[in-house]
């Protein structure tokens, strides 16, 4: 707590990889990119000033949802807690800034994003096919259902056709099962 929160804007410079830990916690790494841009007066034009590399760290439902949705290029906003890194190999010493990642999001002054709300599933004893009879929480789950009305379901069902432009990414779950327990 109290901890300095920054935020970076860049562009994804490496394919994000999704690992799971030996306690099963997903966590996603990627490279991010920032270029200054200054205006040079004397040319009249925008010019490339330095570029700085974080390595960002994305956990849990955030990491999964990194690994789905962001790709090499894409223009990003990255707010979370920066972690200057020095270590020594081989008599070279090295410094590396990571950033913790507490917020990912598309950078919407440079393109457009199709967001999807991801649904966590937890399979309930109704949804197993328990007798309300017998498993009360099974009676519960199905009196506490949300109703939709037709015309909600129609309503739901025209959005979800008529949305265009580009649609984002789907991680597969075989994919993400697949990944080696190996450290980066």
């Amino acid at each position: 707590m109290g901890e300095t929160l920054v935020t970076v804007v860049g562009n994804v410079a490496t394919r994000p990889e999704l690992k799971m830990t030996a306690t099963g916690a997903a966590v996603t790494r990627f490279r991010l990119a920032a270029t200054e841009r200054r205006y040079d007066r004397a040319g009249e034009r925008w010019t490339d000033g330095h570029t700085n590399f974080y390595t960002v760290w994305a956990w849990r439902s955030l990491g999964e949802n990194v690994a789905a949705s962001v790709g090499v290029g894409e223009p990003l906003v990255v707010q979370g807690r920066l972690r200057v890194r020095e270590r020594e190999d081989r008599g070279q010493s090295y410094v590396s800034a990571d950033i913790d990642a507490v917020t990912v999001g598309h950078d919407l002054s440079r393109g457009t994003s199709a967001f999807r709300r991801v649904v966590k599933s937890r399979q309930s004893s109704a949804e197993r096919g328990a007798d309300p009879a017998t498993e009360p929480e099974a009676a519960e789950a199905k009196r506490s259902e949300p109703q939709q009305s037709g015309a909600e379901q129609a309503h739901l069902e025209r959005a979800e056709t008529s949305k265009g432009g580009a649609q984002p990414r789907e991680a597969s779950q075989t994919d993400a099962a697949q990944l080696e327990l190996a450290p980066f």
